[in-house]
């Protein structure tokens, strides 16, 4: 992701990247904190996204965007917001009312979080991403103050009671994440 953001220029298509980690903690810029249980196996690992301490694990959709944001014409908080309507629009297709909740990035199902965010903005472009909880193992977050908020419980798209595949939300996904990025400037340069 460094290297693709070092090096792109002015005419490099931006890219979603797609994965799955394997279980590890991982903390942003500003986070100091570590794993509540030290006996923990998971390792932790410094990134230089924005935000405090998360877990990612199988079952997790990660999904990266490599964007060019000066072009898009987008700030930061416009890209989350962005990311964050994309997420709710999904969700919204698998029966799942979702929220924002100000001055915390991601989503929320009631007082739950089902999906994270971080992001790393250098010379113009973004890179890092999302992660969405779709049906994985959710006692890590227990070891942690995920997001920095203590007590806050997370949750997943199968607790809802939706069965679905990685490779169908996936596909969802992006093209929520497509509309809600790059409609609004299409729109824009046909009025």
């Amino acid at each position: 992701m460094k290297q693709f953001t070092t090096f792109r220029n002015a005419n490099t298509r931006d890219e979603f990247w797609v994965l799955s980690h394997p279980a590890v903690y991982t903390q942003g810029t500003s986070c100091n904190a570590m794993p509540l249980a030290s006996d923990t196996a998971i390792p932790v690992v410094k990134t230089d996204r924005g935000g405090q301490i998360t877990y990612h694990g199988p079952g997790q959709l990660i999904l990266y965007l490599l964007l060019d944001i000066k072009r898009l014409g987008m700030g930061p908080k416009r890209l989350v917001s962005s990311i964050e309507s994309a997420l709710i629009t999904l969700l919204a297709q698998l029966s799942i009312d979702a929220e924002t909740r100000k001055g915390a990035p991601g989503v929320y199902v009631s007082d739950e979080k089902i999906a994270a965010l971080g992001l790393r903005i250098r010379q113009g472009a973004c890179y890092h991403g999302l992660a969405l909880n779709i049906d994985m193992d959710l006692s890590p977050f227990e070891r942690i103050d995920p997001c920095g908020y203590a007590d806050l419980k997370v949750t997943q798209v199968s607790a809802q009671g939706v069965t679905c595949s990685q490779a169908q939300v996936t596909d969802q996904l992006i093209n929520c994440l497509i509309d809600a990025i790059y409609s609004p400037i299409e729109s824009s340069e046909r009025a």
